[in-house]
């Protein structure tokens, strides 16, 4: 359980050809954001069951002389998705998961790569062109890639659940039979769609031949999506939220992402210190009890007040002052955990992150939300379209309430730290609700703990609620704890269940750290098909 070093350029990914995509773009010498653009190219083909070009994303940059900075590419709801339009489908309680209905909002992570990479050449000295940060993802698209465990298992298992939504079982289901590991797996008309974009830029998605294609695809799948919708989307730059604590300046996304409640997390575990130690050891109950019980609180704060922040009463900034936290840990217990009993938000992401030889970092994230999105696959682009929209409620009043040209909340989050030594790290994972939790877990083990990348993410962790491909809102911990800590932990009050000694559920975690003298450091998470690619 070894990190990987390198000095001139890293890169780490839920699947290893997408790290070494980005790579090979640092050696040619590319900077950090046009190697991001070419891993997340490759990871949308090649692990299509967790993200794809018809998603969302969100960039947290590292930018010279250490500017934080940030992209929001994350689509709004169509202008016809009212509630009286689901209505007069029948549909009043909630927003389907599956087929078109479901897919109701912009896909916005082509955008990014369009925002990142203009922002490369204009600011970055970038002169790679689309053409060539693209070529790996055209490349597996048309001549295939071998299918991971990951995607045959996940394809296995919701195949009952996605199979009716339109294009899902031609796209997915070659022959009608679900692909095994090692089996190719082509997508051809992905790869042609993606060579549009290439060619044409990143704005053909969206206001071009293959946006207007797209909308008549939308439109006869029964999506609420039309052309005006596509042509109105752009990604914006954002300044990240900032919270200092732990001796560290942490940065994450706006809303509607959640890294709001990533960043109050890690600001009430600081708090907690001062009633209990739970620095005892990385693998102790006290550790684990005091992460969850500061999820609990911050997962309240968050249905109360995160969504489209244009629509929010609170800035989410003002969710890290102070007195806000110190009011949030004001009844902790380090003996006793909080009633918990409510249901949590599953999503299938990737996280990726990179950092070049010049001290450029990015932590990106990219998804469909719930595995395979919506299942919708377009039939002439192939590009399958996320349920993102879902996560909008049905009913009037609602934080969260579906309106038309609104953005859905977001479990995507994207970390980067800086501390005082003048070392930085990006580091994030995949798993909806997990996202946040795993964030403080592996930040905590290197700061608090001294883990170096690969230790942090490769100990046994934890999930409390549910993540893809799992149901139940228990704290799970994976079989590898001990005995004692999961009775701790149950005499304590927590209802704990036992899952796989290295389970996916748990989420796909990375990490890359430059340290002060310049030396380059990541892990990857063995519960992937991942890696850490170097030079």
């Amino acid at each position: 359980m070894q990190s990987t070093y390198g000095s001139r350029g890293i890169a780490v990914a839920p699947h290893s050809l997408a790290a070494q995509s980005a790579v090979d773009v640092l050696r040619e010498g590319g900077n950090a954001l046009e190697a991001m653009i070419a891993a997340a190219a490759t990871i949308a083909v090649v692990y299509p069951h967790m993200n794809a070009i018809g998603g969302d994303g969100f960039w947290v940059i590292r930018g010279p002389n250490g500017v934080p900075g940030g992209i929001d590419a994350s689509g709004r709801s169509a202008r016809a998705a009212t509630q009286d339009w689901y209505a007069e489908r029948g549909i009043t309680s909630s927003i389907p998961f599956r087929g078109g209905t479901a897919a109701l909002t912009v896909a916005g992570t082509v955008s990014g790569w369009g925002a990142a990479h203009r922002l490369s050449q204009q600011s970055l000295g970038g002169r790679m062109p689309l053409t060539r940060l693209l070529a790996d993802g055209i490349h597996f698209a048309h001549s295939g890639m071998p299918t991971t465990f990951s995607q045959s298992a996940l394809t296995s298992a919701k195949r009952a659940d996605i199979e009716q939504a339109p294009g899902f079982v031609e796209t997915f289901l070659p022959g009608g039979v679900v692909p095994q590991p090692g089996q190719w797996f082509k997508q051809p008309r992905l790869a042609a769609t993606l060579e549009r974009i290439a060619v044409k830029g990143t704005d053909e998605f969206y206001r071009g031949t293959l946006a207007r294609q797209m909308a008549a695809e939308l439109q006869a799948v029964g999506s609420p999506l039309r052309l005006d919708d596509l042509r109105a989307h752009h990604a914006v730059l954002v300044d990240p939220l900032t919270l200092n604590a732990h001796g560290a300046r942490l940065h994450n996304m706006v809303p509607p992402s959640q890294g709001v409640v990533s960043l109050m997390i890690l600001g009430m575990m600081e708090r907690m210190l001062r009633v209990q130690d739970w620095r005892q050891g990385a693998e102790s109950a006290e550790f684990v009890h005091a992460q969850v019980e500061a999820t609990k609180r911050a997962f309240k704060v968050r249905d109360a007040h995160v969504t489209d922040r244009a629509f929010m009463r609170l800035q989410a900034q003002d969710l890290l002052t102070p007195a806000f936290l110190d009011s949030l840990v004001a009844d902790y217990n380090p003996q006793r955990a909080l009633p918990w009993g409510r249901r949590t938000d599953p999503g299938d992401t990737i996280w990726m992150g990179v950092i070049d030889r010049k001290g450029l970092a990015v932590s990106f994230i990219q998804s469909l939300y719930h595995e395979f999105g919506s299942g919708v696959v377009l039939p002439d682009t192939g590009v399958n379209w996320q349920n993102r929209g879902c996560s909008f409620s049905l009913q009037p009043g609602h934080i969260n309430a579906l309106e038309p040209l609104k953005k859905p909340f977001h479990t995507l989050n994207v970390a980067l730290a800086e501390f005082g030594d003048g070392r930085f790290m990006v580091y994030g994972t995949m798993g909806g609700d997990g996202q946040p939790q795993t964030q403080a877990t592996v930040f905590n083990r290197v700061r608090h703990f001294g883990d170096h990348p690969q230790l942090s993410i490769s100990r046994p962790r934890w999930l409390l609620g549910r993540t893809w491909g799992n149901a139940s809102d228990t704290l799970k911990l994976e079989s590898r704890w001990s005995p004692e800590v999961l009775t701790q932990l149950r005499q304590w009050g927590h209802e704990v269940e036992t899952i796989g000694a290295w389970d996916e559920a748990v989420g796909h975690a990375g990490m890359l750290v430059h340290h002060a003298n310049g030396v380059l450091e990541g892990g990857f998470d063995p519960r992937s098909n991942g890696a850490v690619a170097s030079f």
